[in-house]
């Protein structure tokens, strides 16, 4: 093969990455967008509030935003029940669960509505773990997270078998662009490997 030849194909192939890329990276856009619908509207008995990183034993502000969101829906649905949903990490003094139980309480949410899931690293094994405290035959939740984080979410519930809802929570403009960006590569990558 001559050296033209050999140009030529890795030109070709250069460009077929470019644009699969780019396609991917569109469509990523579009699913996270999707992912925000439908809005909540209390017509589940359960909501998960999916983790976020904990300071020592305070909340984020990735974090706390996704508590509001749930105390604003906890108030005006006050027979939903909630899965705090959160492992804790090497540099936090608690668990992402026992974070929010704490927030929650504090502001005045029943203990008795709260159920804790402690042990998940991943929003994989959130949705999964809090599965596992629902009863059997619900197949409906709803699910709180941030808004950039519904479309992931949402996929890897739909695989678990569950059909949700969501309520988004604001992203901190600090961190905004970042957590697209990273949440962009995770959902292609989920959509690829399945979770």
């Amino acid at each position: 093969m001559n050296r033209s030849k050999k140009v030529g194909i890795t030109v070709l192939l250069g460009l077929i990455v470019i644009v699969s890329g780019s396609a991917m990276w569109i469509m990523s856009g579009k699913w996270i967008t999707e992912g925000q619908q439908p809005t909540a509207d209390g017509s589940n008995k359960y909501a998960i509030i999916l983790g976020a990183k904990v300071n020592g034993e305070t909340p984020s502000l990735s974090l706390r935003y996704r508590l509001e969101e749930a105390l604003a829906y906890a108030e005006k649905y006050p027979d939903v029940q909630f899965i705090l949903s959160g492992g804790q990490g090497p540099d936090e003094d608690i668990s992402e669960a026992e974070a929010m139980r704490k927030y929650l309480t504090d502001y005045g949410i029943n203990e008795e509505r709260l159920l804790l899931e402690s042990e998940s690293t991943s929003t994989y094994e959130n949705i999964r773990n809090s599965k596992r405290l629902m009863p059997e035959d619900v197949k409906e939740v709803t699910i709180i997270t941030s808004d950039y984080h519904l479309a992931r979410a949402r996929y890897l519930a739909e695989k678990l078998e569950l059909q949700s809802d969501v309520i988004p929570a604001k992203t901190p403009t600090s961190v905004k662009a970042q957590q697209h960006i990273r949440e962009r590569l995770a959902l292609i990558k989920t959509k690829i490997v399945g979770k």
